[in-house]
């Protein structure tokens, strides 16, 4: 029996079904599987494996702003709840209640000043307040909105002193890390602030082990912060994890490139012989805006968890994407602006984020975590 759980709003659902079923040739015009989905050879480097999937279709997903390109432009505002009240729109009914008189560590609040709606993907993490920040869960947040309460879990144990009155993009150039698939799905799927806080100092204690023997002085920074946006940053991280990220960022580009017409939408992930993860979007200029930093994420991934690798089978990525039978649906929605859907299954998480905007009603984001 299947257990549905709705929040906010009301949401009809058809059932659970399979979402992803590839079993056709890779052109989109010939994928004949009832999701419209197929997985291509791999990309391995190291004991990274990234499988590129194509899709039978792509929507315009040009509407959209990114949270890189909203804090670049200063049209997105990010500020700990209580300390800054932005731009009120509707008037007094529409702010965000503070009974506690200031900062929390799971909230934050968010404007969105663009004329454009946000999208906001789960394990994105924003820098500076009182502690780094990464966001929980993906949701859209409609264009010149009212502030909104943003539930966020802390990735920066131990500080609690502001270092500025707003939060910006924690990598040069303006952009937005993304957390490692281990921190995302403590996030996510758990929703456990202690199990984010495991995971980050986990990964922190794996980095300074690598760096110790070859770079003293770099795993002695490390060690030395407690922001998970720190220690990926830093100058000799940063290398470790470039070295395998970007033989398969460049692959996969290219390989984009040439896949424009067939709808290059996603990927399926494998670390160590073990696939682990899936991100897929709603069109391939969606997917190349994330790209650079989701291969950098699981490249994280890779790096702190070394082990002896095996070759995985594509058809076990296809198998992987192909299952979405879950036993409980959890929806939250806001109508007329998204739906958000956690389906569990036998031995997986998957999440949707449904745009329900004027000419959408499709799914913007869909990732899936092994468990």
């Amino acid at each position: 029996m299947k257990t549905k759980l709705l929040f906010g709003g009301v949401a009809v659902l058809v059932g659970i079904g399979v979402l992803f079923s590839g079993q056709s040739p890779v052109k989109a015009g010939e994928i004949h599987s009832a999701s419209g989905y197929k997985v291509l050879a791999p990309i391995r480097h190291g004991n990274l494996t990234v499988f590129p999937v194509v899709g039978q279709k792509a929507h315009d997903t040009g509407d959209f702003l990114t949270l890189d390109e909203g804090l670049r432009s200063g049209d997105v505002v990010v500020s700990e709840y209580g300390s800054i009240r932005p731009l009120i729109r509707r008037g007094p009914f529409h702010q965000i209640p503070d009974p506690a008189g200031g900062a929390q560590v799971n909230r934050l609040v968010l404007v969105n000043n663009a004329k454009r709606p946000l999208l906001l993907l789960a394990g994105e993490i924003v820098t500076g307040g009182k502690q780094d920040r990464v966001i929980g869960k993906d949701r859209l947040v409609p264009a010149e909105s009212d502030p909104i309460d943003l539930s966020v879990f802390c990735v920066e144990p131990g500080r609690w002193v502001g270092t500025s009155s707003k939060f910006g993009a924690g990598y040069a150039g303006g952009v937005v890390p993304m957390a490692a698939p281990g921190v995302r799905s403590k996030a996510m799927a758990d929703k456990d602030q202690t199990k984010v806080w495991a995971e980050v100092r986990k990964a922190q204690n794996e980095v300074v082990a690598g760096m110790a023997p070859a770079a003293p002085t770099a795993a002695v920074e490390v060690q030395s912060t407690s922001s998970y946006a720190r220690v990926m940053d830093n100058k000799a991280v940063r290398k470790q994890v470039d070295s395998i990220a970007v033989p398969i960022e460049n692959s996969y580009r290219g390989l984009m490139k040439q896949l424009r017409d067939q709808n290059a939408l996603g990927v399926v992930v494998a670390v160590n012989g073990e696939i682990i993860w899936a991100d897929m979007f709603a069109s391939t200029d969606l997917l190349q805006k994330y790209w650079p930093k989701l291969v950098r994420s699981y490249a994280s991934e890779a790096m702190v968890t070394r082990a002896k690798s095996k070759d995985v089978e594509e058809r076990l990525a296809q198998a992987f994407l192909d299952n979405m039978e879950g036993k409980r649906e959890v929806v939250e929605s806001e109508p007329g602006l998204y739906r958000h859907t956690e389906i569990t299954g036998e031995d997986f998480k998957a999440f949707e984020l449904t745009s329900l905007l004027p000419k959408t009603g499709f799914d913007l984001h869909v990732a899936k975590i092994a468990e």
